[in-house]
């Protein structure tokens, strides 16, 4: 995978084995230029303070990766929070303390208990989550405190690039389950949130919670993470919940590619495997969480017709074309989406 940059910035990207040999690599798109520099010529600068936030189990060396990218930030964050979730040794206290970074031990498994404890630790105005896999761009923090240019604008996501392509497990998740949104601004307003009707607004695609950060208001506004979703609970997806309820709250949210973390896939085919089914059992109990917080009877129209009338179509085509590339881990993804149903029904919330 080649990335092109221009002036600092991340502006397009090819992969190699798309390329007919000895033929020179494509040029970027003009017109993605031209918006490029548009948004380039109004970028504004970083005005509020913030608090960076990184969540970790278990993971110290992955952690202490992370941590050295912080102090080269061309923006210094107020403060940097370390939330240990249940770890069973000292190691990442160690590697927090270390590196200067305030440490909170948060005993309850689960990413968005650790996520929450983060929020009611952080004093910045602005509040940052970046996960221990990531390697952040020097200028990701400045970028993504300035793209909160507009009183509207209370959550902001970055562009994640793969930090390596090294295995096959690697290719396909980014081929087929890539974190990357595209190289041009795109705001999510609550104008754009009412006017969707083609089933649930797919507030996934507003970019990934291994970059993205919030005005620390917003937590009061409309509380914290859904406890129940994400790594350690239902598996995932307590990120775009939580960007779903901001939109149907009436606040904005925006994908800011200026702002680029390099992130770290998954190595091996069995992590993979794995990684999918826990993506989709917490996309199918978000779907029903956001019912239960929402009152949007879309979205439980999407969880129990839609996406299984999908899936059975993915079946009966794969049974009759044959296995496509995109199909590899179809298995899991059904399995997972069920989980994820059953997750949610042992652990709904009745009368919310």
């Amino acid at each position: 995978m080649v990335i092109f940059w221009k002036n600092d910035r991340a502006v397009g990207h090819v992969f190699l084995d798309e390329v007919e040999s000895g033929t020179p690599l494509p040029a970027v798109d003009p017109e993605v230029l031209a918006i490029i520099e548009r948004e380039e010529q109004a970028a504004g600068a970083a005005r509020y303070t913030a608090s960076v936030i990184i969540c970790t189990r278990d993971r110290p060396e992955e952690l202490r990766r992370c941590l050295a990218s912080l102090p080269t930030q061309s923006y210094s964050p107020h403060e940097i929070i370390v939330v240990d979730n249940a770890s069973r040794d000292l190691r990442t206290r160690e590697v927090a303390l270390q590196a200067g970074a305030a440490y909170v031990r948060e005993e309850r498994p689960g990413l968005d208990f650790a996520r929450n404890a983060g929020a009611r630790r952080a004093t910045g105005e602005i509040v940052a989550y970046t996960d221990d896999d990531v390697l952040l761009h020097r200028c990701w923090l400045e970028r993504m405190v300035a793209a909160f240019d507009s009183p509207d604008i209370s959550a902001v996501t970055g562009l994640v690039l793969p930090a390596e392509l090294v295995t096959e497990a690697q290719r396909h998740f980014e081929t087929y389950w890539s974190f990357g949104r595209g190289y041009v601004r795109d705001d999510f307003t609550a104008q754009r949130f009412v006017a969707h009707t083609d089933g649930v607004f797919p507030a996934w695609t507003i970019g990934a919670g291994a970059s993205m950060a919030f005005r620390r208001e917003v937590f009061e506004q409309v509380g914290g993470f859904d406890e129940r979703l994400d790594v350690g609970q239902a598996g995932c997806s307590g990120d775009s919940e939580f960007w779903y309820r901001l939109l149907a709250s009436g606040l904005g949210c925006r994908y800011e590619p200026r702002a680029v973390a390099f992130h770290f896939h998954r190595r091996t085919i069995e992590g993979l495997a794995s990684q999918i089914f826990q993506y989709m059992r917490g996309h199918a109990a978000a779907l029903l969480v956001q019912h239960e917080r929402t009152r949007l009877s879309v979205n439980r129209w999407q969880a129990l017709w839609r996406m299984p009338r999908w899936y059975a179509g993915r079946v009966w085509r794969r049974a009759y074309s044959g296995k496509r590339a995109a199909d590899r881990f179809l298995r899991e993804e059904i399995t997972g989406y069920v989980s994820g149903l059953i997750f949610y029904w042992r652990n709904r919330q009745v009368g919310r």
